[in-house]
């Protein structure tokens, strides 16, 4: 059984080798995240390149930096120690330099959003201060931990409002880019509300892309706004690192859970991020509660599963992909059927109607999988919100939908030239790939959704038999 959990992995430019990939896709990756915070798109060209040459159903997803706050650069690359108790000034101010005698900040209206008792987390929240004093542009901070503050880090603010763009000149030169490139996802970061997404939809329609977006949930704005988003955005992603210090960590699992659910019953891929398997950064073998925390995920019904340093720049990057693809192969062979399946918005839409009916009628008989074709994908999405328990074949006529199905629960796509002139032999054509790439045998029992008035008019029909007779409905 080909495991229905999708994987992303992180890449970077410094080590993007043809073989590389091709190792990792081979183990199980089926999209490739480029971290735009720490490349340039000069730099993501070969990248990208790369991952065409291993195979043209990888997707590719792009980071945009999105709305974030670091700390400026310091002459001294080590930073300054503080130890509690410690005051330590800090000023928005994204050209300063910055130093022990003030710490600046890329934002520059800083001092107008917080107010005395507001926390500053510095580097994942490895430093924090307590503002206990402003005046004018100047915050007065007291030090609560013992460590280091260096240049260039990030700074989190929980449970304020930061009045920051959605969108920095760096994240509009890598739209531009992602399109140029025919991308198939942008992850904007920081995704706070509808607005954010917005605007770059904005670019993407003046520019005629096919790009989703995919909203990054790290905040408490994000998640109290998840409807709303969901209406904008192609999917999400549960980015858990920033979401871990702007909420209350014992708050995560159930935050996760339940944005899971959000987006199994708007029918949207969602992605769970952040330190799955961290330990195997430099250990070959991943801990206990890393094997628990991936299985967790797949046990919530999440699209996908990410690794960012893992594959980035980890020691160990194939046994990294290797252990997420067992389990996933381990946990979905004890996966029942989704009890909410009732629950699933159907909105009066045939296509979702049919969805829902496929995968009951994969409860109720042998069937060994289901065949769809779809023009923009939405006939896969909708099946794959389900949560069925036998493979999906989704016939793509466009090969960027054949990747954005690549972040899609037990959706496997594949490229068909959109040359039939009716369903028979749409039927006809799929049967044979699929006893051709060995995926059924004549005596299997399948069952079809697709549409009678062309590719382009939606799904209108299902129909349930074995491939013996549905190989002769039509012929190419």
């Amino acid at each position: 059984m080909v495991k229905r959990t999708k994987i992303v992995a992180t890449i970077s430019d410094r080590r993007c080798e043809v073989d590389f990939l091709t190792r990792l896709y081979q183990e199980g990756v089926n999209v490739v995240r480029l971290n735009t915070a720490h490349q340039s798109p000069a730099e993501s060209v070969k990248l990208i390149e790369n991952v065409r040459k291993v195979s043209d159903k990888i997707a590719i997803l792009v980071d945009t930096k999105g709305p974030e706050i670091r700390t400026t650069a310091m002459d001294d690359s080590a930073g300054f120690a503080v130890i509690t108790g410690d005051k330590v000034v800090v000023k928005g101010g994204s050209d300063e330099v910055s130093s022990r005698s003030c710490l600046y900040l890329s934002y520059a209206g800083i001092a107008k959003d917080v107010k005395v008792g507001t926390s500053l987390l510095i580097d994942d929240g490895d430093i924090a201060l307590d503002i206990i004093q402003i005046k004018g542009d100047e915050l007065l901070c007291e030090v609560k931990n013992d460590g280091t503050i260096k240049g260039h880090k990030s700074v989190n603010i929980p449970s304020v409002s930061i009045q920051l763009p959605s969108l920095s000149e760096k994240d509009i030169d890598f739209i531009h880019f992602a399109v140029d490139m025919k991308i198939d996802f942008i992850a904007h970061s920081f995704v706070r509300r509808k607005e954010d997404l917005m605007a770059i939809q904005t670019i993407l329609d003046e520019r005629k892309s096919p790009i989703k977006l995919i909203a990054k949930i790290e905040n408490r704005e994000g998640v109290d706004n998840i409807d709303e988003i969901l209406d904008y955005a192609y999917g999400i992603m549960v980015a858990r690192g920033d979401l871990g210090i702007e909420i209350p960590a014992e708050q995560i699992p159930v935050v996760q859970r339940q944005l899971i659910r959000k987006c199994v019953l708007s029918k949207k891929p969602v992605i769970i991020a952040t330190q799955m398997l961290h330990s195997m950064i430099e250990n070959p073998r991943p801990t206990r509660a890393e094997v628990s925390d991936v299985a967790n995920a797949i046990y919530q019904r999440t699209d996908a599963i990410m690794l960012s340093g893992e594959t980035a720049y980890g020691e160990y990057p194939e046994e990294a992909v290797k252990v997420m693809t067992r389990i996933a192969d381990e946990i979905e062979a004890h996966l029942e059927p989704d009890a909410e399946i009732n629950f699933i918005r159907v909105n009066n839409e045939i296509t979702a109607i049919l969805a829902k009916s496929a995968v009951r009628a994969t409860m109720q008989l042998p069937i060994k999988a289901v065949v769809v074709d779809t023009l923009s994908g939405r006939t896969g999405r909708y099946i794959s919100a389900f949560r069925g328990l036998v493979p999906v074949y989704a016939m793509c006529y466009k090969e960027y939908v054949m990747r954005q199905l690549a972040l899609s629960f037990g959706v496997e796509a594949m490229y068909l030239e959109p040359r039939f002139t009716n369903k028979h032999e749409f039927v006809h054509e799929a049967m044979r790939m699929l006893l051709e790439q060995k995926r059924l045998s004549l005596n299997d029992t399948v069952l079809v959704i697709g549409g009678s008035f062309g590719p382009s008019n939606g799904a209108t029909f299902m129909e349930i038999s074995k491939v013996s007779n549905m190989l002769h409905l039509g012929k190419v």
